[in-house]
This record gives C-alpha cells, sequence and structure tokens, in this order.
C-alpha cells in the first residue's frame, strides 16, 4: 500500500514539473492544435477559434488537472458568495444547448430604462414630411406591425443614418458634451 502511495505521488510530482513545458508548447500550436488540445483535457470539442482564448483555457485545465481544482470549501464559499447575484452560468447538461449561458436568476427583470414612457405610448417623429408612429411596448416597441427591441434601429430605418433612438424620438435632450461643446 506505501508503494501505491508513493507512485501517485512521484505521478503527481512530474505532472506538476511538466507545467511548464507543456504550457510553452501551447505558445506554439495552431488554433487547429489548440482546440484538439482542448477536446483532449476538457472532453469535449470547443466552439470557439479564438487562439489566446483557446490558449488560456487549456493552460488553465492543464494546471488544474496536475495541481487539483478548487477544494470543495473553496466551492461551497464561491456559491455562497455567488447566491442571487447576477452571473451568466453554462448549463450542465449534455444535450442541445448545453454550451448555451443560461441566467443564474432568469426570474429577475432588466430594470426598465427610466428614460422611457409608460408602454402603450405612441411616439411620433415627421421625416421627409411622412409621419412616423411608434408604439412603445412592455418589452420594447412596435414600427409598421414589427416589434424592434431598440429605437436607435427605428431612427435608422427612418432616417437612413445612424441616430441616438432617445435623442431621434425627442426622449432625451441633447447635452453640451454631445454638441461637441464644452470638456
Amino acid at each position: 500500500m506505501a508503494r501505491r502511495t508513493s507512485d501517485a505521488a512521484t505521478q503527481a510530482r512530474r505532472a506538476v514539473a511538466d507545467i511548464p513545458e507543456q504550457l510553452a508548447a501551447l505558445r506554439k500550436m495552431t488554433v487547429a492544435e489548440l482546440r484538439e488540445k482542448y477536446r483532449e483535457v476538457y472532453g469535449e470539442p470547443s466552439r470557439s477559434r479564438n487562439k489566446d482564448w483557446l490558449r488560456k483555457k487549456v493552460a488553465w485545465r492543464i494546471q488544474e488537472l496536475a495541481e487539483g481544482g478548487l477544494s470543495d470549501r473553496a466551492r461551497a464559499r464561491i456559491e455562497e458568495l455567488a447566491d442571487g447575484a447576477p452571473m451568466r452560468r453554462r448549463s450542465s447538461g449534455n444535450g442541445a444547448g448545453a454550451n448555451a449561458p443560461t441566467a443564474a436568476s432568469e426570474d429577475q427583470a432588466a430594470p426598465r430604462d427610466p428614460r422611457l414612457p409608460e408602454p402603450g405610448t405612441v411616439l411620433t417623429r415627421t421625416h421627409d414630411g411622412v409621419e412616423h408612429r411608434v408604439t412603445v411596448l412592455d418589452d420594447g416597441f412596435e414600427y409598421r406591425g414589427e416589434r424592434h427591441a431598440s429605437l436607435s434601429k427605428i431612427a435608422r430605418e427612418i432616417s437612413g443614418t445612424n441616430w441616438n433612438g432617445f435623442l431621434y424620438f425627442g426622449l432625451q435632450r441633447r447635452t453640451r458634451k454631445q454638441n461637441g461643446e464644452g470638456a
């Protein structure tokens, strides 16, 4: 039994000693090689083709496997601190959408922009002699029978130019800084 413990300890020391060489090798890898290494250390493919991101994720995982990950106590403390905090988490399932981020607390709605009028309000703007009407909804806007998430996109559709939607529809006044005045 002592021999087994000694072998495990020796293997662990070798793995830790090998880390600098493995990390140096990552710097020389192509994106395809990094993606293959990612699959090797995580056991699943990566959808990313970002070389820096892949290198960092693989490096972290190599170190985690060699030195051990977070202790159960550390994980519990993280969960305790993060409880109720708005954060993105990845689904732990293996089916479709396993890599899709999910909201940690989906019942929390994003706060409504205070510049917006009440839902049901109709905003009007005349452009090139044509009156355009936009209805404010709970979760966006309706223009010409279509739902939009952004007033700025509607303003661009109307004018053909990029606009701040709040300025375009008169919900916000231009500040001196926006006018190019002041510092």
